[in-house]
């Protein structure tokens, strides 16, 4: 029983040492800019639709810290812009639930 315990224990700390999100960023996605500002000025793009990057979920949310939360969720955001042939996506405010974060946009293709 002890052993049990004591195995149970060091897989947790293992896994709460987590510093890599679950949503990785794909190559094709590394030059896709966010932007949050209020000079972005969408005249000269070609909007592409609506994008929502998400990360956490309720059993997994306890061991990654917020910015690996974060970086999960931009990573995604821009890997779905990437995938509609996006370069820029504007942010919408995010969502910082509980157990998990959540990002949302628009993505466009920009000169």
């Amino acid at each position: 029983m002890l052993a049990r315990i004591s195995l149970l224990c060091s897989a947790l700390l293992l896994v709460s040492g987590c510093t890599t999100p679950m949503n990785t960023l794909e190559p094709s996605a590394q030059p896709v800019h966010l932007r949050l500002d209020s000079q972005f000025n969408a005249e000269d793009c070609q909007w592409l639709g609506e994008v929502t990057g998400s990360e956490g979920h309720w059993y997994s949310y306890l061991f990654f810290p917020n910015d690996v939360l974060i970086r999960g969720a931009l990573n995604d955001m821009k890997n779905q812009a990437s995938e509609l042939g996006g370069n820029t996506v504007y942010m919408t405010n995010p969502q910082d639930f509980a157990t998990s974060f959540t990002v949302m946009g628009n993505a466009y293709t920009c000169p």
